[in-house]
């Protein structure tokens, strides 16, 4: 009986041998798994910060009148950029200009007036020497004269407020800027004291986006601005299609809106109907203390706005710029997975098999990883497809990852040695 299942037993065995060497060749000469491959290379990388941030004036003026009246006249029209001192609106004067003749008139009088009693002093201290009338007599003449001069000098006052009111019928551009909507048209009746706007200017050039940063970034920022304005970028309404936007590592990178429809005949090839054209500025005001709500420090930068892309009251992608790193080692972020002991990358030996490398990670750039330490510069990457790899499957490169993709925006090749900071 034990022999009969011996028998039974042995071809059963050979059976599961024979499947199990066929499953190794199976793996050992399985068909290699298609992936992508970058080479590890060092380049210069910009540190940069990215913000959302709102545009803000640099100067605002509410234009009130200053005096009750008809507008007569408006000179200029909505929306118009306007000079320091230029004339905006014209109240009905004839009222303003009667009081103030009124009162010159007043001034004259009084002036003659206080001239006379003048004269009766010079005479009364003359007789009052030789004892022809009596201290008290002089005391009130002199009591007149000065009461004479007194009243001079409140027509001289009252001269100067119709003079002002006069003025005022004439209304002028405080600040030099661009004009909001009219808030009153000609005929209409205007109030002084009511403080009613009649028109808003907005000084547009330069002008101002106001943005937070986590406080954390500040040593830095106070680091390598010390000195000199540090430079900022900004984009009115959204991210710049293909600009850098990178941040510490993990905070998210501004992703690009992508390309749009090109232009037809005369415009280049490149430029697009939605490009949002990028102002350049500089870091102007940090705020003298951290928020401690939100852990983050309020900046000002100034641009100069020529050509009007920033307008007051937009949202704004900004981009603030610290130093540049240069001679980083960089891979496409892609490369970079993270697993349970941390992160790492696929590397492609010089036999086409992928070997797993773990990577230290110091911070994003746009599309790109900036490698602390794990790997060095020419070794090869798996860009994409690593999902299929295990340690030691042979790879098959469908294709290389242009030397293009591997720089950031506004970054430029590395020209060798240690790495540094500027």
């Amino acid at each position: 009986m034990l022999d009969y299942v011996r028998l039974i037993a042995l071809p059963s065995v050979a059976l599961l041998l024979v499947a199990g060497c066929a499953q190794k060749q199976s793996k050992a000469g399985g068909a290699p798994v298609p992936v992508t491959v970058t080479t590890a290379r060092r380049v210069s990388v910009p540190y940069t910060v990215a913000a959302n941030g709102t545009v803000m004036p640099l100067e605002t003026a509410n234009v009130a009148s200053q005096v009750d009246g008809l507008v007569t006249d408006v000179t200029f029209r909505e929306g118009q950029e306007v000079a320091r001192g230029e004339v905006l609106f014209r109240i009905e004067p004839r009222p303003y200009l009667a009081a103030y003749r009124q009162a010159l008139a007043t001034l004259e009088r009084d002036s003659a007036t206080a001239a006379n009693a003048q004269r009766e002093v010079t005479r009364y201290d003359s007789l009052e020497k030789r004892e022809y009338v009596t201290q008290e007599q002089a005391d009130q003449i002199r009591s007149t004269a000065a009461v004479a001069e007194a009243t001079v000098k409140a027509d001289e006052n009252a001269v100067a407020a119709a003079r002002f009111n006069l003025d005022n019928t004439t209304i002028r551009a405080p600040i030099g800027g661009r004009t909001g909507g009219l808030l009153v048209r000609a005929g209409n009746l205007v109030h002084g004291a009511s403080g009613t706007p009649l028109v808003v200017i907005n000084a547009i050039h330069p002008i101002l986006i106001r943005f937070a940063v986590p406080g954390s970034e500040l040593p830095l920022i106070q680091r390598y601005g010390a000195g000199k304005a540090l430079p900022v970028s900004a984009v009115p309404g959204r991210s710049p299609v293909g600009a850098e936007a990178d941040t510490t590592l993990g905070n998210p990178t501004a992703a690009a809106t992508g390309p749009a429809p090109a232009l037809p005949a005369d415009p280049p090839p490149s430029q697009s109907l939605l490009a949002v054209p990028m102002a350049q500025g500089g870091l102007s005001f940090i705020d003298n203390a951290v928020d401690t709500t939100t852990g983050t420090v309020m900046l000002k930068a100034s641009f100069a706005n020529k050509d009007g892309v920033l307008w007051p009251g937009q949202f704004a992608s900004v981009t603030l710029r610290l130093f540049v790193e240069d001679n980083a080692l960089v891979v496409p972020a892609q490369a970079v997975l993270t697993g349970q002991q941390g992160t790492y990358v696929y590397l492609v030996d010089s036999t086409g098999a992928a070997r797993q490398r773990r990577v230290s990670v110091e911070r994003s750039a746009d599309t790109l990883a900036v490698i602390a330490s794990g790997l060095r510069d020419g070794e090869r990457v798996v860009t994409s497809g690593q999902s299929r790899l295990t340690p030691g499957a042979r790879v098959a490169e469908v294709r290389r990852v242009s030397d293009s993709t591997a720089t950031p925006a506004q970054a430029r090749p590395a020209t060798g040695g240690k790495p540094r900071k500027q």
